[in-house]
């Protein structure tokens, strides 16, 4: 097995030993045992448990960074594609979280360990945003004198929604395909532009 195959196994057995036993109860042993890799080799690539932790939530996060990837190339109008970045960018954390089990706790337990690991992700979604708005901008769609304060403001805002969304306390019973005219609205009337549906 490859050094990266047997680091993202490690990292795999790791995640899911964290959602069914919680961080706090799982030991390096506990990963080294059910990954059948052998402690040797567990501490070859992490030297400590928060290692580890760190690595599972920076693969969540890639899952999550993959799927905004995928809506930022689709060929569609700018304007749709932010409604769509939002709503996948909300649908995956809570798909996620959902999936994690008892690691969502520990989540948001050590929000600010998670704020360090996730720094790369929300850069990179912020520069996802930019070229969205930017492209918006210049085919006339998008009425915006800052880009990159924008993107920055929608960024955090879709970030302060994440653990409303996580507990349905937004839209709560409505479906997605409910919501999206009125979050269309919104979101369309800040970019200065007026809905197109």
């Amino acid at each position: 097995m490859s050094i990266s195959k047997t680091r993202q196994k490690l990292v795999d057995v790791a995640r899911q030993l964290f959602a069914k036993n919680g961080v706090e109860n799982t030991t390096m042993n506990d990963i080294a045992v059910a990954s059948g890799k052998g402690r040797r080799t567990l501490y070859t690539y992490f030297k400590c448990k928060d290692d580890i932790y760190y690595a599972v939530i920076e693969s969540e996060l890639e899952r999550l960074s993959d799927k905004m990837d995928e809506v930022a190339a689709k060929k569609i109008r700018p304007q749709d594609k932010v409604i769509e970045l939002i709503y996948t960018h909300l649908s995956q954390i809570r798909e996620t979280v959902v999936r994690n089990g008892n690691l969502r706790a520990e989540f948001f337990r050590n929000i600010w360990m998670v704020e360090k690991v996730r720094k790369n992700f929300d850069d990179a979604e912020v520069e996802l945003f930019r070229k969205v708005f930017t492209e918006g901008k210049e085919d006339g769609e998008f009425d915006i004198e800052n880009v990159d304060l924008v993107a920055d403001i929608t960024h955090y805002c879709i970030k302060g929604l994440e653990v409303p969304y996580i507990y349905g306390r937004i839209a709560h019973g409505m479906t997605e395909e409910a919501t999206k005219p009125q979050v269309a609205k919104v979101v369309y009337g800040a970019l200065g532009k007026r809905m197109k549906l």
